[in-house]
């Protein structure tokens, strides 16, 4: 009863504030008295809530902390470690997101060559709706030779070349680290497998020996003039570097279509704004759209056009698919014109990014397993798909999710997160702010300096390495012994209680894919 008085009598925050004076009182009073180590420690933690309780007390910007001095600031402090908390002690197996824990665990077993099986027994719910599997055959395949490759390249290419079938996905110099950057190119030239650029341009990071696939985006880094248009004499020099084996015009991302890309203003370093011809320190958005073109017709021949500056090198262009009838539209201007490009990269929606809107994040853009299936069946129905190779990009991290994949439309696959996993990722959640613990997705010195390339290069290709290996494994396991012979026939779903149905049977009815991929 007397509580209840009291507390009724006097506030929370009347309260805090004759603690903390009486505190301070007390701590005054000792040091005058004794002069104690104890008596100045008591001085100085007084001090110093007396200092954090006048500084609430006299902001107006935050209620909770006028009405609760110095213990609201607790909230915030539990707040910003609640990721680490929530991934730490409470997270199931199958909980995180973007990626779960058992997702994330064999990455990083993978690119440590450490132990890759696990035991008792699947953890997944088989009879849960939405549940995906894959039918084995009684008649395994014996694969020895786990370097899967696919050749990209059409009749209007001079200089096809023969692409990993699982690679590293668009990230750009500025998003991530020079360290990272270094890692992931020296990964990629151990290994025999292709570094997409990003839109950021081609860094000396980029230029470590691996495979490159240059992003042009709608910033034109690398090959704009001061204006920020296309310029055709820096695109003609770089693209004719002898590590760049493709150019990918980027039209949209999965993870922010119709947004182009940003970089934040303290990830753009004076370096980084000389390679991008861009001024330092300041936040860069990249335009939503291209001004080297503005319809289906004039894309096709500016394919055409980068396809002569580079000498014949295969091109292509990535898309988030939103409106189907803007890709029709694009087909019917390769139909039209006999231009067509070498490739399509397919961005699902749940693609990554360091930056994006929630409402782009979240409520934008087609699913990759949709739009593969979509931009398949369109150039197969428009005689198409002999000539263009399709990639795909969005949530692919395991042997399963690339057969599967190619078992949609796709002939090879890019990977940004697994890749940033096999570095040493996190998920920390916190690329767009500068601060990335690794040291990946921040300019950060402090922060990046520790990043052992020599290590991080080997985590890359053991990575790349034992996925392909396990892609062998897998799909011996269902009869076949190359990656295009992936049936659609083999994959399923359950799409209601008591109800399975194949890809096939969902997706493509008569249509057979396997013979138009070939």
């Amino acid at each position: 009863m007397f509580h209840k008085k009291f507390l009724n009598r006097f506030t929370f925050g009347q309260l805090t504030i004759a603690i903390v004076f009486l505190y301070l009182a007390y701590a005054i009073t000792s040091f005058i008295l004794y002069r104690s180590i104890a008596s100045i420690v008591n001085i100085v933690i007084s001090g110093f809530l007396t200092i954090l309780l006048v500084n609430d007390l006299r902001q107006s910007k935050h209620t909770i902390r006028k009405n609760y001095p110095i213990f609201a600031r607790f909230r915030y402090m539990f707040e910003s470690i609640r990721p680490e908390m929530r991934q730490y002690f409470w997270e199931g197996e199958l909980d995180g997101k973007p990626f779960n824990r058992r997702e994330r665990s064999i990455v990083y077993q993978r690119a440590k060559n450490e132990k890759q099986t696990v035991s008792f027994g699947m953890q997944d719910d088989p009879n849960r709706i939405g549940y995906e599997w894959a039918s084995h055959s009684v008649y395994p395949k014996h694969i020895t030779d786990t370097n899967f490759r696919t050749l990209i390249g059409s009749d209007q290419c001079t200089q096809p070349y023969s692409a990993s079938v699982y690679n590293i996905s668009a990230m750009s110099y500025g998003a991530l680290s020079k360290k990272a950057i270094t890692a992931l190119n020296e990964g990629a030239k151990i290994g025999g497998f292709a570094h997409n650029t990003g839109e950021g341009g081609i860094s000396q990071y980029h230029r470590s020996g691996g495979d490159l696939i240059w992003q042009i985006g709608t910033g034109y880094f690398g090959c704009r003039d001061e204006k920020g248009f296309f310029n055709d004499e820096l695109f003609e020099e770089r693209s004719n570097y002898p590590e760049v084996k493709m150019i990918e015009i980027k039209l949209s991302q999965g993870a922010k279509p119709g947004h182009g890309g940003l970089l934040p203003a303290e990830k753009n370093t004076p370096e980084i704004a000389k390679i991008r011809s861009i001024t330092p320190h300041t936040t860069v958005h990249s335009p939503s759209g291209h001004t080297a073109f503005s319809n289906p017709t004039e894309l096709v021949q500016f394919i055409a056009k980068l396809r002569k500056l580079s000498n014949g090198k295969p091109i292509g262009f990535k898309i988030c698919i939103g409106r189907r009838d803007e890709f029709n539209d694009i087909v019917k201007a390769m139909l039209e014109t006999g231009i067509h490009p070498d490739f399509i990269t397919i961005d699902g929606a749940e693609g990554g990014t360091g930056a994006a809107p929630l409402e782009f994040i979240d409520y934008m853009g087609m699913a990759l397993n949709d739009a593969l299936v979509f931009a398949n069946k369109t150039l197969i129905e428009n005689g198409l798909r002999d000539k263009i190779k399709i990639l795909a990009s969005g949530r692919i991290i395991s042997a399963f999710d690339i057969a599967k994949t190619m078992a949609l439309g796709a002939d090879a696959c890019y990977s940004a997160r697994g890749m940033m996993f096999a570095l040493g990722c996190i998920q920390a959640l916190q690329c767009d702010s500068g601060h990335c613990p690794v040291g990946i997705a921040t300019q950060d010195e402090t922060l990046y300096k520790a990043l052992d390339v020599t290590d991080k290069r080997k985590r890359v290709a053991n990575f790349h390495a034992n996925t392909m290996k396990a892609l062998g494994e897998f799909i011996s396991a269902c009869g076949y012994e190359k990656t295009n012979e992936i049936d659609p026939k083999t994959f399923h779903k359950r799409t209601e209680h008591g109800v399975n149905k194949s890809f096939q049977e969902m997706y493509f009815g008569e249509l057979d894919t396997r013979k138009a991929k070939a």
